[in-house]
C-alpha cells in the first residue's frame, strides 16, 4: 500500500515536471517566434530605407521643370533666402515684444531671485530667448509662406527644380570629413548660390577643398 502511493506520488510529480517544461518550451518558442518576426520587419524596414533610391522626375515633371530656366530657378532660391532672413527679423522682433508686453504686466518683487539672480536679468533673458526662438523659426513661419504666395503661379516648377538642384549639390559636394581648420567645407548644401556665377564658384571652391584635402594626407 505504501508502495503504491509513493509510485502515486512519483507519477504525479512527474507529469508535473512534464507539463511545466513543456509550458517552458512553447513560451520559449513563442518568444523566438516573436523576436524573429521584429527581426524580420526591422531588417525590411532598414532595407526599404537604405535602398531608397534617388529622386528621378517623371516625364511629366521634366516636362514641367524644362518650363524654368536655372538662371530663373537660383534667382527665386535667392529671393526665397532674403525673405527668410527677414522673417527671422520680424518673428524675433514680434516674439520679443509680446514676451515684453506680457511680462510687463507681472506683479514682481524686485527682492526676490531665481537661481541666485535677480529678477529683472531673468525676465531680460527670458526676453531674448524668445526672440531667439522667433528668429530660428521665422523662416518657415513668415518668409516660406510670404515666398509661396509671391510666386504661387511657379511654385509647382519650383519645387521640381529644388529638388533636381539639391541631388546635384548632393552630388557634386566635397567629402566634410576631411575639413580643417584652414581647409573648411565650402557651402555644403548650396545655401548660398543664388546665380550661375555664384555655382561656378562654388565649383571652384570645391575643387580647391578637395586639392588642398589631398595635399595634406
Amino acid at each position: 500500500m505504501f508502495a503504491t502511493r509513493t509510485m502515486g506520488l512519483r507519477l504525479g510529480l512527474g507529469l508535473r515536471q512534464l507539463n511545466t517544461l513543456s509550458r517552458t518550451s512553447t513560451l520559449s518558442n513563442s518568444l523566438k517566434s516573436s523576436n524573429s518576426l521584429f527581426l524580420n520587419s526591422f531588417n525590411k524596414r532598414f532595407n526599404s530605407t537604405s535602398s531608397k533610391k534617388d529622386y528621378e522626375p517623371t516625364a511629366q515633371e521634366a516636362e514641367i521643370a524644362s518650363k524654368m530656366t536655372w538662371e530663373q530657378f537660383l534667382s527665386l532660391r535667392k529671393q526665397q533666402r532674403r525673405l527668410g532672413g527677414i522673417g527671422s527679423i520680424a518673428a524675433a522682433i514680434l516674439t520679443m515684444l509680446g514676451s515684453f508686453s506680457y511680462l510687463s504686466q507681472v506683479e514682481i518683487d524686485p527682492t526676490e531671485t531665481f537661481f541666485g539672480l535677480d529678477i529683472f536679468t531673468c525676465y531680460i533673458g527670458a526676453i531674448l530667448c524668445t526672440g531667439f526662438a522667433g528668429f530660428l523659426f521665422g523662416p518657415s513661419i513668415i518668409g516660406d509662406p510670404l515666398f509661396a504666395i509671391l510666386n504661387r503661379k511657379s511654385m509647382p516648377v519650383f519645387k521640381i527644380k529644388q529638388k533636381l538642384f539639391l541631388k546635384h549639390i548632393a552630388k557634386m559636394r566635397v567629402d566634410a570629413s576631411r575639413q580643417s581648420m584652414n581647409n573648411p567645407v565650402p557651402d555644403y548644401y548650396g545655401e548660398k548660390i543664388g546665380s550661375l556665377k555664384d555655382y561656378r564658384q562654388w565649383l571652384r571652391d570645391c575643387n580647391e577643398y578637395r586639392r588642398k584635402a589631398n595635399e595634406f594626407l
